[in-house]
């Protein structure tokens, strides 16, 4: 009777273990990375810090003793997303679209690590290195807040959210500093996979979603980009597109501005929410 009794006592102390330290199936972690515009290059608005739902939630991936918030630490999703200075993203609307669409019981969270003017293979990690010699300094600067390895730093932080979330998708913006790079897509791929790999995941329920660079219809400089990025989904089977047409732009028709990044972080929701079975039923302003 003893020994049973202590058999029933350490199994209900394992189970609170395992319970303490388990992923919680209803936290929904997305990682985003790329350039300037996933960096977040237009300027925060009043309204883009108000009302901001503690279930969308960023993992912080630099220092940023500023806005009171530390790497590797969970905080309500006020922007800015990226790094203690920069603007608006994409993904600060895709999350707030995804919690307006999804039940009340999960949780959103966001890892965002993104470098203006760099090229995809910054985030090569076997060819980062190299390609950080040839970076200009006030890029390097940048890079030197990921400890000089942004992939890296982008691993570290999706393991520390793994320990609460289940890693659902990744999100990506970047292409404008490989215009007319044929070969983007495959370099994507290298990326894409090195992250399956290292983060233990299966692409087969990781999509990919890549959006377009400032598209042809708002004069975008890099828009020629576009048709390139449309041939991703030929390399990456489980990745997608979201269109940038009519999302507006800034006066240097490279980065969108405010009102372009709120549109397009509604369409990298509403393709989100489709992958994953859910409907979207109700869009938060994007005006």
């Amino acid at each position: 009777m003893k020994l049973t009794i202590k058999f029933f006592a350490f199994a209900v102390f394992f189970l609170i273990i395992q319970k303490g330290y388990s992923q919680d199936p209803d936290f929904h972690v997305y990682l985003s990375l790329g350039q300037s515009n996933m960096e977040g290059y237009a300027k925060i608005e009043p309204k883009d810090t108000v009302s901001v739902n503690n279930r969308f939630q960023v993992l912080e991936a630099v220092n940023c003793p500023e806005i009171g918030r530390k790497t590797g630490n969970w905080y309500t999703a006020v922007p800015p997303l990226c790094r203690c200075n920069t603007g608006l993203t994409p993904v600060d609307y895709f999350g707030r679209n995804m919690i307006a669409n999804l039940p009340e019981n999960i949780k959103i969270g966001v890892i965002n690590v993104a470098i203006g003017g760099c090229k995809i293979e910054l985030f090569d990690k076997d060819k980062s290195e190299n390609y950080i010699t040839t970076a200009p300094d006030w890029m390097k600067g940048i890079i030197k807040q990921y400890d000089g390895n942004p992939y890296k730093r982008l691993v570290e932080m999706a393991k520390i959210a793994q320990k609460k979330g289940v890693i659902k998708g990744i999100l990506l913006h970047q292409g404008e500093s490989n215009t007319g790079d044929t070969l983007w897509p495959q370099k994507v791929k290298i990326v894409y996979d090195n992250l399956m790999r290292d983060l233990n995941l299966d692409p087969k329920k990781v999509p990919l979603l890549s959006g377009e660079t400032v598209n042809e219809d708002q004069n975008g400089k890099c828009g020629s980009m576009n048709k390139i990025i449309g041939t991703l989904p030929h390399t990456i089977a489980n990745s997608y597109v979201i269109s940038s047409k009519g999302c507006t732009a800034e006066p240097d028709f490279l980065h969108f501005n405010a009102a372009g990044y709120r549109e397009l972080g509604k369409r990298y929701a509403e393709k989100m929410l489709s992958l994953s079975g859910y409907k979207f039923l109700k869009s938060v302003e994007t005006e």
